[in-house]
């Protein structure tokens, strides 16, 4: 059965919460890119005019569509990513666009959308099982597919995105050891950034021998933490090594200066330096609009992408970031609401596919303009300037609406 209309038993939360996104993220792009007489804000007008088509195809198509050919778009996502190495654009160091005349588009960013569906296909399978080695195999081989293809562009920051589908799959089923080795392994490799090896090893037999302890663990448990010990060990020994040959040097020097291991306000730690001078600034009531000296001064690069969330903070001050912070939460608590009332698993793993990846971006970026995370490079979703990020994320959200308003005429 078919809806009347494609706007029958849509969620207007969050087609409410969606347009006020998009519009007060226009006048903050309008706001930070005044000065440079570029015709930013015109350009991502048109950006948002053209989503407008978009999505009423995407709710026009049939809810069962995005279900019956998710292996298909993922196939032609992953297509599209690996034709970048042939027929890519390199701007900035990076093949991540095609480039047709003066327009740029950036699969990546529709690729979080099919990669999402790919994994709801996959775990809506009855049969398919978590606790299953070779389930779990192949779960995560469908998240980290499109991680190998934009890794190399390079992009790190596209491919950090897909790591929250390990929360996705935790919340379906996958054991929690995965997220608790996720986590550890981060914390890990940021100690011995900061201190020396042999204490972080020394630490980790400090914890082990406590938990074994504690836990009046036997002697073929005491063997066990011995492995993991020599495990622990050995990453931690081979960090410096990763560090000093594998990662680049800017990427070096990011994680140098947020650990405060070396200071370069007119270098590369000059971006983060000028937004938190921004964001400060702001005081609690902001400026006004338009009349931000760090953003009408233009010393915060890329201000209308990555660093968008600064002119948040300087203009409207702490009680507009807080109502902008606020609209995102609201977005993403309404998510999850939504998913879990879902009748299909399908559309339940999506939803949280859904709010996971918004999530990430959310938090990500203010934590990058905060300077609590190195700058790699990830936009605010709805806010930051371009057509292929505001067009992904639009895709993305307005397929689990439709799916959402099926739910009504269940399939």
């Amino acid at each position: 059965m078919k809806n009347q209309s494609i706007t029958n038993n849509i969620d207007w939360t969050c087609v409410i919460i969606y347009i006020l996104l998009v519009l007060l993220g226009w006048i903050n792009i309008y706001s930070s890119s005044l000065s440079s007489m570029e015709g930013t804000s015109d350009k991502q007008l048109i950006f948002i005019i053209l989503a407008i088509p978009l999505i009423f195809i995407v709710l026009y198509v049939d809810g069962k569509f995005y279900e019956k050919y998710a292996t298909i778009i993922f196939g032609v996502a992953l297509l599209s990513l690996l034709g970048l190495f042939a027929f890519g654009k390199t701007i900035a160091g990076q093949r991540c666009w095609y480039g047709i005349g003066s327009f740029t588009l950036q699969p990546s960013e529709f690729a979080k959308a099919a990669t999402a569906l790919a994994l709801a296909k996959y775990l809506s399978d009855p049969q398919i099982n978590l606790k299953d080695v070779n389930r779990q195999i192949q779960a995560l081989a469908i998240v980290f597919l499109p991680v190998m293809l934009i890794l190399p562009q390079p992009d790190p920051g596209s491919a950090l995105i897909y790591s929250i589908f390990i929360i996705v799959l935790y919340r379906e089923g996958l054991p929690a050891w995965y997220v608790w080795t996720g986590f550890i392994t981060i914390l890990l490799f940021v100690l011995t950034l900061v201190l020396q090896p042999q204490y972080v090893i020394l630490i980790a037999l400090a914890v082990i021998a406590i938990v074994h302890f504690k836990s009046r663990l036997g002697d073929r448990n005491l063997v066990m933490s011995g492995i993991l010990l020599v495990v622990i060990s050995g990453f931690v020994l081979s960090v410096n090594y990763v560090f000093t040959h594998v990662f680049k040097q800017h990427h070096r020097d990011r994680f140098n200066i947020l650990l405060g291991k070396s200071v370069d306000m007119k270098g590369i730690g000059y971006n983060t330096n000028q937004s938190e001078i921004a964001i400060g600034s702001g005081g609690w009531f902001g400026k006004g609009f338009l009349e931000g000296t760090q953003t009408k001064g233009g010393f915060v690069p890329e201000q209308h992408t990555d660093y968008i969330f600064t002119t948040v903070g300087e203009e409207w001050g702490f009680l507009g970031s807080l109502f902008v912070i606020g609209l995102f939460v609201g977005l993403f608590l309404r998510v999850i609401y939504l998913a879990e009332r879902q009748k299909t698993k399908f559309s339940r793993v999506y939803g949280y596919a859904v709010a996971g990846i918004l999530f990430i971006h959310f938090f990500v970026n203010i934590a990058m303009v905060a300077g609590v995370f190195p700058t790699i490079g990830v936009p605010l979703p709805f806010f930051s300037y371009g057509g292929s990020g505001l067009w992904g994320f639009t895709i993305l959200l307005f397929i689990f609406i439709k799916m959402d308003a099926n739910k009504v005429n269940e399939w």
